[in-house]
């Protein structure tokens, strides 16, 4: 029997952001390990949601990157990417 491991995963990342004066948090770009930085063009959506795909809990980006649709959660106390 073969078994299939998913692809899909959090990946821990950096995250610049800009919080407003009544502290709205608003993230601006990700930076991977090797210091790949990547803008978000736009924030969707935000809420408290699950990570269906990585597993894990918190505050939900839905975010625009280099035009692909990407979730980014603030998982107290840090933040991840899902990937696929």
């Amino acid at each position: 029997m073969i078994v299939m491991k998913s692809t899909k995963y959090k990946k821990y990342v950096s995250v610049e952001l800009k919080v407003d004066a009544e502290g709205r948090v608003c993230p601006l770009s990700i930076i991977w390990e090797d210091g790949q930085k990547f803008e978000i063009d736009r924030v969707l959506d935000v809420r408290f949601a699950a990570s269906r795909k990585a597993g894990g809990v918190g505050t939900r980006y839905t975010c625009i990157i280099r035009g692909q649709q990407r979730y980014l959660y603030w998982e107290d106390p840090q933040w991840f990417i899902e990937l696929q």
